[in-house]
């Protein structure tokens, strides 16, 4: 007689898979400059202490059998409230489907838990070869009272823009960037807004709300 109540099935811990071809070049031309990686869905990925970023990205552009002489982006995700932005989000069984899912959460009833022990922000690169069209992402954990990492615009020019980009929106300064200031928001705003603690009702504007009658004033800024 069938159960009425399965039990959800044991997840018994696999065998980490073999990294991809691109992966153990990677691993064998950088060696210890790696201090994690990762190959979720056949996304190649390596985390690097933020103080050898400028010799990891020289060699993966330098290295001909890598050849990354394409930065396609520069980014940073602000980990703020979350004890470690590199665990994977926390799976339910689901009864209804027999399967396993994401715990699903409403941004908007969020309670940030206390920080946790790793630094707050990361910085995010992604590389292409056009020559041998593979891609990597690199990802290095920059602390919250010291953001700052070397810039690599003198390595991939593109990557200059994108710096100012990260540095605008996340405030994450590039140390030896010829050009490092605002490229969206005006030299006076206060603060950087994809910061998770900038509060998103906040207005900075430059001049007095002139809207229909001026019933509708801007919120003050404090």
């Amino acid at each position: 007689m069938p159960e009425n109540n399965p039990q959800p099935p044991t997840v018994s811990a696999a065998e980490p898979p073999a990294p991809s071809p691109l992966m153990a070049a990677v691993l064998a031309r950088l060696g210890t400059l790696v201090v994690e990686h990762h190959a979720d869905y056949g996304d190649d990925r390596i985390h690097v202490a933020r103080e050898n970023i400028a010799e990891v990205c020289r060699a993966l552009r330098d290295t001909p059998e890598l050849a990354f002489d394409m930065c396609l982006d520069v980014t940073a995700v602000d980990y703020f409230g979350n004890p470690d932005g590199f665990r994977a989000p926390e799976r339910i069984w689901d009864e209804n489907r027999g399967e396993w899912r994401i715990r699903p959460v409403s941004r908007h009833y969020v309670i940030p838990p206390p920080r946790g022990p790793e630094p707050r922000f990361a910085v995010v690169y992604h590389l292409l070869s056009t020559r041998h069209l593979h891609r990597l992402r690199i990802k290095t954990r920059v602390p919250e009272d010291d953001p700052t990492i070397a810039t690599v615009s003198d390595i991939w020019p593109a990557a200059n823009w994108l710096e100012r980009e990260t540095w605008d929106l996340y405030g994450i300064r590039f140390t030896g960037h010829p050009d490092l200031r605002r490229i969206y928001l005006n030299d006076e705003f206060v603060g950087h807004p994809l910061r998770k603690d900038y509060a998103k009702e906040h207005e900075q504007p430059l001049e007095e709300y002139m809207g229909p009658g001026a019933k509708e004033p801007r919120r003050p800024l404090s």
